[in-house]
C-alpha cells in the first residue's frame, strides 16, 4: 500500500503551491502594467540573459520569468518522480502527464502574450482573448497538478462517463467557475486599462454605450460569478451530509462565501492592485476545492443507483 503522504505525495502538494504563487506573481505583473518590462524579447529579457540597471518594471517582468522556469523545472520533476514513484497505469501518472502538457501551454500562451506585445497598456480584444485562454489553460494547469496531489495523496481514481447526474453536475460546476475565472480575467485587465476615481465614475463606464468593450464587459463578471459559486455551493451542500467529502465540501462552501465578499469589496474599493490579488488567489483556492471535491464525489457515488431507484450497497474493497 502507498503511504497517504509519502515524500512524491507532498512534493505534489508543494508543486501545487507553488504554481499558485507564479499565478499570483502574473496578476501583479499585469496589474502593474510591467508585462512589457522586458520589451518584446522572450526568453531572452530586453536582449539579453540578465537585464543591466533595469528598472522596476523589469524587475517584477523578469523575476517572474525566474520564477515561472521554476514551476516548469518542478513540473518536469513531477513528471519524472510519477513514473519512477507509482506503478503502472496510477492515476497520479496520468494527472501529471496532463499537467506537463499544460505546463508547455501556459508557457508558449505567455510567450506569445510578450512576442505579440500583447502586455502593458495593449488595449486590444486579441490581448484579451489571450488573457482568456491564458486563464483557461492556468485553470486546467492547476486543476491537473491538484488531481496528480489528490492521487499520489490516496485519492480514489474516478471515472467520468454514466455517472448520471452526479457527472453532469461536476461539469457544469466546472465549466461554471472556469467562465468566471474567465470573466474576473477580462474584468481584471478593464479595471487595470481604463482605472475609474470612483464607484459613481465606474458605473457610469459600465453602462455607457460608447464606453471601451472591455468596460462594458465588466458588469457581467459578477453575475457569471455569484451564478457559477451558488452552484458549485449547492452541489457542496448536497454532498455535506457524506461523510467521506464532508471537509471538502466545508472548504468549497467557505471559498464560495469569501470569494464573494472579496468580489464586494473589489468593487467598491475600484480593484486595488493588493485586492486583485486576494481574488484571484481566492479564485484559485475554491478551484482546486471543487476539483477535489468533484473527484471525490465522483469516486463515491460511482456505481450508486440514479433518484428513485433502489439503493445499491457501496462496494467494499477485501
Amino acid at each position: 500500500m502507498i503511504p497517504l503522504m509519502d515524500r512524491f505525495a507532498r512534493y505534489a502538494w508543494l508543486t501545487l503551491a507553488y504554481n499558485v504563487a507564479v499565478v499570483l506573481w502574473g496578476a501583479i505583473v499585469r496589474a502593474t502594467g510591467s508585462g512589457a518590462g522586458c520589451g518584446s524579447h522572450w526568453p531572452l529579457c530586453n536582449g539579453v540573459v540578465v537585464p543591466q540597471s533595469p528598472r522596476i518594471e523589469t524587475i517584477i517582468e523578469f523575476s517572474h520569468r525566474l520564477t515561472s522556469g521554476i514551476a516548469l523545472l518542478l513540473v518536469v520533476g513531477l513528471l519524472v518522480w510519477a513514473f519512477r514513484a507509482r506503478p503502472r497505469g496510477h492515476a497520479s501518472r496520468k494527472a501529471a502527464g496532463w499537467s506537463m502538457l499544460f505546463m508547455v501551454g501556459e508557457a508558449a500562451v505567455g510567450a506569445a502574450l510578450v512576442l505579440f506585445r500583447l502586455v502593458a497598456d495593449n488595449p486590444s480584444m486579441a490581448r484579451a482573448l489571450f488573457m482568456a485562454t491564458h486563464l483557461i489553460n492556468t485553470f486546467l494547469l492547476l486543476g491537473a497538478l491538484t488531481l496528480t496531489a489528490h492521487f499520489a495523496s490516496g485519492g480514489t481514481p474516478f471515472r467520468w462517463r454514466r455517472q448520471g447526474w452526479a457527472g453532469v453536475s461536476v461539469t457544469l460546476g466546472l465549466l461554471g467557475l472556469l467562465l468566471a475565472g474567465v470573466s474576473g480575467a477580462t474584468a481584471a485587465l478593464g479595471d487595470t486599462l481604463f482605472p475609474s476615481q470612483s464607484l459613481a465614475e465606474a458605473l457610469r463606464q459600465d453602462l455607457s454605450p460608447t464606453a471601451h468593450l472591455l468596460i462594458r464587459l465588466r458588469i457581467f463578471h459578477p453575475m457569471i460569478a455569484i451564478v457559477a459559486g451558488m452552484f458549485a455551493a449547492f452541489l457542496a451542500m448536497q454532498w455535506l451530509p457524506r461523510v467521506e467529502i464532508r471537509r471538502l465540501a466545508g472548504w468549497t462552501l467557505a471559498f464560495v462565501l469569501a470569494q464573494i465578499g472579496a468580489g464586494v469589496a473589489n468593487v467598491l474599493l475600484l480593484a486595488p492592485v493588493w485586492l486583485q490579488v486576494v481574488h484571484l488567489l481566492l479564485a484559485d483556492l475554491l478551484w482546486i476545492a471543487f476539483v477535489r471535491l468533484g473527484a471525490s464525489a465522483l469516486a463515491v457515488l460511482d456505481g450508486e443507483a440514479p433518484a428513485g431507484a433502489a439503493a445499491v450497497p457501496a462496494r467494499v474493497s477485501g
